[in-house]
């Protein structure tokens, strides 16, 4: 374990040390790769996206996918430290992607290697390193899940304090327009595309979709910005206005905009659906051998790349706290990532152990 340990602490700061905004990973990619060709692990990559499969795959058995991202946000004006100097102080690792998602990252991979020439698994195992989360891009894991086969089940590293978010809400913006008929303010000319915006906008304040979920409560719809009007004499033709919506397990982003489409009277131009809710079931044997082990479950107010992980259960899980991700001098506590390590190992060595016909049940 220490060894592991070890070897996931100067992997994190290579990584830190090395830029890797979102789009331009190809060097974080690299050291990823080398990783695990280094210990004589087969690896494969598309575009700025490694992965890697246990040993002894076996195409019968179900696959446990592990994620986590190795992109970054560029660091904010209030850095007081080199962003890239992955210095420890006290116990402490400093550094850009230490926390986000850098301790996850390395946690899931020091993992994978714990069980990667196992011979007594009853799972198979992918640990892909990928690229683009930060910016929801279209070529980080969406394009590399096509790639690895059916997906039993996801673990998406992200700092979470090791607990397990088992719901997250779904995120689509649309942008909607009503239309009317110019005219002269002064006379009864025209017809004001305002008001009609104002009944849509009522029913978006208004509404309440039927089913409710256990976890992630109502869909949320909040009106954000609106523009009409061109000066103080002319009755608006268009009024334009966008809604930022969250979505529950309860409606996919493509269910929730039907409905919409339902019950506005003004154009609905979705910006993109790709951003759909996620949930596990407590009940599922893998949440099961995280609660055995104390973690807590809640459902996570932040989005991720499960959001892009469909038609398979994932939760989301890691060292860290979110509540440091994206601010200056971010960093993580070495111990938690040791601990991020014990933790994924041991609820995996749970799930491991548990009877066929559980894990049958889950198996799409």
């Amino acid at each position: 374990m220490e060894q592991l340990q070890k070897e996931a602490l100067e992997l994190l700061q290579k990584l830190i040390a090395t830029e890797s905004f979102s789009k331009q990973e190809d060097k974080t990619a690299e050291i990823l790769n080398n990783f695990f060709v280094q210990k004589g692990i087969p690896t494969e990559r598309l575009l700025h996206n490694v992965w890697v499969k246990n040993k002894y795959f076996d195409d019968s058995k179900p696959t446990i996918l592990l994620n986590s991202h190795h992109d970054t946000v560029k660091p904010n004006k209030q850095y007081t430290r080199d962003p890239f100097s992955p210095d420890i102080e006290d116990g402490i690792l400093y550094g850009l992607g230490s926390n986000d998602a850098g301790g996850p990252l390395v946690s899931l991979a020091a993992c994978f290697l714990h069980f990667y020439d196992r011979q007594d698994l009853q799972f198979n195992l992918i640990y892909a390193a990928t690229a683009e989360e930060e910016i929801s891009g279209n070529n980080g894991v969406e394009i590399v899940l096509p790639e690895l086969g059916t997906i039993y089940f996801g673990i998406v590293g992200e700092p979470t304090k090791m607990d397990i978010a088992i719901a997250e809400k779904g995120l689509f913006v649309i942008d909607c327009i009503a239309h009317g008929k110019s005219g002269h303010a002064a006379r009864e000319e025209g017809e004001n595309a305002i008001y009609k915006a104002l009944a849509a906008i009522e029913w978006f304040r208004t509404f309440e979709f039927p089913e409710e979920s256990e976890m992630l409560g109502k869909v949320k719809m909040s009106v954000t910005i609106i523009n009409a009007g061109i000066q103080h004499n002319v009755v608006p033709e268009s009024c334009q206005f966008t809604v930022d919506i969250r979505t529950t397990d309860k409606y996919n982003n493509e269910q929730a905009l039907e409905i919409i489409k339902q019950h506005v009277d003004c154009e609905v131009i979705p910006r993109s659906t790709r951003l759909n809710p996620s949930f596990a079931p407590k009940e599922h044997p893998i949440v099961q051998s995280g609660m055995a082990l104390g973690r807590a479950i809640y459902a996570s107010p932040t989005t991720s790349d499960q959001a892009l992980m469909n038609g398979f259960p994932t939760f989301k899980m890691g060292p860290g706290d979110s509540a440091r991700s994206h601010t200056a001098n971010e960093y993580i506590y070495v111990e938690e990532i040791n601990k991020g390590i014990e933790i994924y190992i041991e609820m995996l060595e749970k799930f491991n152990k548990t009877d066929h016909e559980t894990v049958a049940k889950y198996i799409g």
